[in-house]
């Protein structure tokens, strides 16, 4: 059987496998304990204010997308060097097929999480063991269906656009190149839908907790908060819709990046379309394929008993098989598709796959409240909200440390291990570019076996806002306390899980947008052909210095816009929580229901409005860049704003988690004065929590998640237009 053929086979039928098994999950969950009526009431609220939310911002986002695709074609029509028509259509369709794809993925998931949260919680009156399993399995049904999408996407893009591709390579080498449009595309919605769910959910959040919790001394999910139903429709809208598309976008911009690499080295292996070298364009998506395997198989290996000591530790062990599994298939998969360099890429693999536990470990150890950085903005809170402030960008600052020296680590071992492979000198004789891209692979394989366990890393993300839901849906329909306990434990683990996931999101960003960029300086070189020297980009040059600037500075005006965008739309929320408050005191006696309509809308009209600034500055800085300065600007500005954006990701998320979890844990009774009494509820240091917790909501939900995806975004519209920054 032709090589091609059956190296597609494992993607078609583990993606359709995935997808069933999604089904599967779901129906699991759908078909259990709906709870009491006042459950379903509540319950009933958050969805329709979520699929309200989401129908208004996919209107939206769908046609900015037409207009964007549009716009492109035109300039890939007008600037590519060769078949300017195909290449044209080609890339504006495949941007629309990434984008469909994208916010069908976060669609989905989400509306399986949020008639996943009244059966978590309804399960919670009956032990906390049932309750994680339903919250997991209704969080692995976005995994699953984001991580199989993408997959079957690409691989599906790839085999349509098979027929029309021609150009300098074969056709099974040249198609890479001309499906970026799909990554942009993934890349174009998951910058919406995170920047657009972020806001939304912190403007409820920040307008709940000031005037609920703080003025009115209310508890958290108290059913008299008019801006409660608000804030539980921000969870799914920000982390379980905004997450999806985020991964279902690094997946993808991944596997096409690790693609066109590939593509170099099919060149360097002798060429052969029929042959074994085939393998090292297929070898992303294979790798994917598996992991989706591993990663059904860790979701199933968690069946907690009825009272687990910690649900972190039953979620860890399912992370531990996933990664096992991927280490025996990355070393397996090397060897049955590689024909140079088995040894070397698997050990890249395995790299990555290490590099997933370095992630989840440094996050969990500054955000989780048995550590010292959390301890130390809990102690800070004692004096007042300043000093938790001051602790709390502390803490963010620090974070960076370890990530960057992990990245690092990464990227030399993977890229020397890689540079290690020998070649037929022969292929790459005379060609700089290609003769770094065996080490180039390597860091690319790396990417490869960290995202081989991205499906179970968003069942835990999503597991988040299902379990933040069941603990509001039981709050505010009065459940006993028994029931709420076990909520708050499965609330503080997803508050753990997500913080995780974030991490690791960040992680993926950087490995992915370095190969990203890698790909965007062999589309440089192929353009360019002997008139461009792509192998070396000379910080020394003006042009470069300068685009790497405006890259950075990009990168903290665009944290800067979202930030500020939190804050305009919690100010109109917080007015009104406050009008209602003043208008009808009914509302706070608890004879009248508060208006929650009018809040969901204020965060849905404030949100749709705010993101367009931001997400306008993303997609036109880097064309501005290099149409202006050219291509070495452009990579310039790659290679400082992905470092930069980075090491700023790492602040907002870990610190904004920090702040987080230090109010829990005060919340919890974790502080003392020195005379050994508790500082919980409605003391001043937790007042003080409260506010450093509200500092940092936009942080970690907002612009950090934000980030990821416009780190990614920066790559794969350069990678588009390519052509145009030449000249």
């Amino acid at each position: 059987m032709d090589e091609r053929l059956v190296f597609t086979l494992p993607v078609i039928i583990f993606g359709i496998v995935a997808i069933v098994f999604a089904g599967w999950l779901a129906r699991d969950v759908l078909v259990r304990d709906r709870g009491t009526p006042e459950m379903q009431d509540i319950a009933s609220r958050i969805f329709q204010g979520a699929l309200a939310y989401l129908n208004r911002q996919y209107r939206t986002i769908g046609l900015l997308a037409i207009v964007v695709a549009i716009l492109i074609g035109v300039l890939v029509f007008l600037f590519e060097r060769e078949h300017q028509l195909t290449r044209g259509v080609i890339t504006s369709v495949s941007f629309l097929a990434g984008a469909i794809l994208s916010g069908l993925a976060g669609f989905i998931g989400m509306y399986v999480a949020v008639r996943s949260n009244i059966r978590t919680a309804a399960a919670a009156r009956r032990s906390l063991g049932e309750a994680l399993t339903v919250a997991l399995r209704g969080g692995a049904v976005s995994g699953f269906l984001v991580v199989a999408l993408g997959l079957l996407g690409v691989m599906g893009v790839y085999w349509i656009v098979f027929g029309f591709a021609e150009g300098t390579l074969p056709a099974v080498a040249e198609t890479p190149f001309w499906i970026v449009g799909f990554a942009f595309g993934a890349s174009f919605v998951a910058l919406f839908a995170q920047l657009g769910g972020g806001i939304y959910t912190k403007a409820a959040d920040v307008g709940a907790d000031l005037v609920g919790k703080v003025e009115a001394g209310i508890p958290e999910d108290d059913p008299r908060n008019p801006a409660v139903i608000a804030d539980l429709v921000g969870d799914n809208v920000g982390d379980c819709a905004g997450r999806g598309a985020d991964l279902f976008e690094s997946s993808v911009a991944e596997m096409i990046g690790a693609m066109i690499l590939g593509a170099a080295l099919f060149t360097a292996a002798g060429g052969d379309p029929n042959g074994p070298a085939v393998g090292f364009l297929f070898f992303p998506l294979v790798l994917a394929a598996f992991g989706l395997i591993a990663s059904l198989v860790g979701v199933l290996t968690v069946r907690p008993p009825a009272n687990p000591g910690d649900p972190m530790t039953e979620l860890n062990k399912g992370f531990y098989v996933v990664a096992a599994i991927s280490a025996v298939f990355m070393v397996a998969v090397s060897f049955w598709m590689l024909p140079y360099g088995q040894v070397q890429y698997a050990l890249c693999g395995l790299i990555g796959i290490v590099v997933s536990f370095a992630f989840v470990y440094i996050t969990q150890f500054y955000t989780a409240g048995q550590y010292r950085p959390v301890k130390s903005i809990m102690e800070a809170s004692k004096t007042g909200s300043a000093t938790n402030i001051i602790a709390g960008i502390a803490v963010g600052f620090e974070t960076t440390g370890l990530p960057a020296i992990t990245i690092g680590a990464a990227l030399l071992s993977s890229y020397s291990l890689g540079s290690a492979v020998e070649f037929p000198a022969s292929a790459i004789q005379g060609n700089p570019l290609l003769a770094l891209s065996p080490g180039i692979f390597g860091t690319a394989v790396a990417t490869m076996g960290m995202l081989m366990s991205a499906a179970y890393i968003l069942a835990m993300d999503t597991f988040g806002p299902i379990t933040d839901n069941a603990g509001g849906v039981v709050e505010m329909s009065n459940q006993p306390e028994s029931v709420r306990a076990v909520t708050d434990a499965l609330d503080s683990a997803g508050n753990t899980t997500k913080a995780l996931t974030k991490g690791y999101a960040v992680g993926t960003a950087a490995l992915a947008a370095f190969l990203l960029f890698s790909a965007f300086l062999q589309e440089v070189q192929r353009f360019g052909g002997g008139a461009v020297d792509a192998s070396v980009v000379n910080l020394a040059d003006p042009r470069v210095f300068v685009g790497g600037l405006l890259g950075a500075a990009l990168v903290f005006v665009f944290a800067s816009l979202a930030m500020r965008a939190v804050g305009r739309a919690a100010g109109y929320m917080i007015e009104e929580v406050r009008r209602q408050f003043r208008e009808n005191p009914g509302i706070m006696e608890g004879t009248v229901p508060p208006d929650y309509a009018r809040c969901v809308d204020i965060s849905v009209r404030a949100s749709l409005r705010e993101m367009i600034l931001p997400g306008a500055l993303a997609v036109l800085v880097p064309v501005a860049v290099g149409i202006i300065l050219r291509w070495e600007a452009a990579a310039g500005m790659l290679m400082i704003g992905t470092i930069a954006g980075v090491l700023l990701a790492n602040v907002l998320n870990n610190g904004g988690g920090a702040w987080d979890n230090a109010k829990k844990m005060i919340e919890a009774g974790g502080l003392k004065d020195a005379a050994g009494n508790v500082l919980g509820k409605g003391s001043d240091a937790h007042d003080a929590s409260v506010v450093g917790d509200t500092v940092g909501d936009p942080w970690k939900d907002t612009a950090g998640p934000s980030l990821h995806v416009l780190i990614k975004l920066l790559a794969t519209i350069t990678l588009v237009l390519a052509p145009l920054f030449i000249g």
